[in-house]
């Protein structure tokens, strides 16, 4: 299985290093991939003095596509070298998302080879920066392209210690009674890194947290709630990166589960009427952490349940 296309395909791209913002190799090195498979392939700034691109390819001379598959091509820190042991493949982007766009590549191949797609079927979007507030999905509103379905602190004053005040209301801010959805479950709050102070004897003048919320219902409510617990601390700064509220995709293919998931996606960043299928193989529970990992039975199996996507999203009949 180790020899597999998608496999190898997936090894060449998590060799090599694409933290956010530092996406430039991989764009490059999957545009020239892509235009040695006979695509039509558009690198494109995501802004006019950017040398971060999307990377979007298309069959034949018109870059109208009926249905779009996507990725991202960025990952969160640090770069964790590719290893296999056994069936597992281990690395940063295993999972999240280099796995699903190695598989998005292949299954696209595969249904060139057997003829059941022609020009103007498919499309496929590589974007940067998923990781860090999306602005590669966000700028893909530029192309003006429509789709029937997308496959995808503080500053204390003098004498304070800024970490022991932002401990205190980051434990208020985990305590909220957030909103919950009947469908999508609940609400959930993530501290994902905090720093502060120079040594332990000495108080910490400054301090920062960064911190993600899971978005199930009612975004309003939720930024309403956080802005009153921070306000408790007149030395905090509260400064939003970015937000979105709750998402619905389509999830209707015979034959396939579904399931609530509580993290984050660029899918909401690309506008438009389309039909938006959230798919890929490997687990959540693995993805940006020391062993994220994608099992090569699953990662297969992956190439063959985008291929049931596309023919879906593009209303042909096929057993796979």
């Amino acid at each position: 299985m180790a020899n597999t296309p998608v496999v190898q395909l997936l090894r060449q791209l998590m060799e090599i290093p694409s933290v956010s913002e530092e996406e430039q190799k991989i764009g490059i090195f999957l545009s020239k991939y892509l235009e040695n498979l006979g695509y039509t392939v558009e690198p494109i700034p995501i802004a006019p003095d950017s040398d971060r691109c999307n990377v979007y390819a298309y069959l034949g001379a018109d870059r109208k596509a009926r249905t779009c598959m996507t990725s991202h091509m960025d990952t969160v820190p640090p770069h964790i070298d590719f290893k296999i042991e056994g069936d597992i493949i281990y690395g940063r982007g295993a999972c999240d998302d280099k796995g699903p766009l190695a598989a998005q590549i292949i299954a696209a191949e595969e249904l060139r080879a057997e003829r059941v797609i022609q020009d103007g079927d498919i499309s496929l979007l590589f974007v940067v920066g998923e990781e860090k507030g999306g602005p590669g999905m966000l700028a893909a509103n530029d192309m003006n392209l429509n789709w029937e379905a997308i496959i995808h602190s503080g500053y204390p004053e003098k004498g304070k210690n800024a970490a022991t005040t932002l401990v205190t209301l980051l434990d208020e801010l985990k305590s909220l009674d957030l909103p919950t959805s009947e469908l999508l479950g609940p609400t959930t709050f993530n501290l994902g890194k905090i720093q502060g102070g120079v040594a332990y004897n000495v108080l910490a003048a400054d301090a920062y947290a960064l911190c993600g919320i899971r978005v199930a219902a009612n975004l309003e409510e939720i930024e309403k709630k956080v802005a009153e617990i921070v306000k408790k601390y007149p030395d905090v700064t509260l400064k939003k990166s970015f937000g979105y509220p709750e998402t619905y995709l389509d999830y209707e293919i015979e034959g396939l589960d579904s399931m609530p998931v509580s993290f984050g996606t660029d899918i909401p960043r690309l506008k438009g009427n389309h039909k938006r299928y959230l798919y890929g193989p490997g687990s959540i529970l693995h993805a940006h952490g020391v062993n994220e990992q994608v099992a090569i039975p699953d990662l297969i199996e992956s190439v063959a349940v985008y291929k049931r996507l596309v023919l879906a999203s593009l209303e042909k009949n096929a057993q796979y």
